[in-house]
């Protein structure tokens, strides 16, 4: 299941994302840390969903806004 939905995401203020994407880029980090340390993950696939939500998160962050014009 998806950490955050499209809808959610467009939603969300500019600083909601970036403080969404440091919390997500701090639970990678230990996850990372965890496994150089010799430790195992409980769920693998998590590594992979927090890596493509940050990109989702960065992705939307940088599109631009389109803007509809009456004319």
């Amino acid at each position: 299941m998806a950490i955050l939905r499209k809808r959610e995401m467009k939603q969300m203020l500019p600083e909601e994302r970036k403080k969404k994407v440091s919390e997500l880029r701090a639970e990678l980090t230990t996850i990372r840390t965890s496994v150089k340390s010799g430790g195992t993950v409980e769920n693998p696939s998590r590594v992979r969903e927090l890596r493509r939500t940050v990109a989702r998160l960065l992705t939307a962050e940088n599109s631009p806004v389109v803007t509809e014009e009456a004319g």
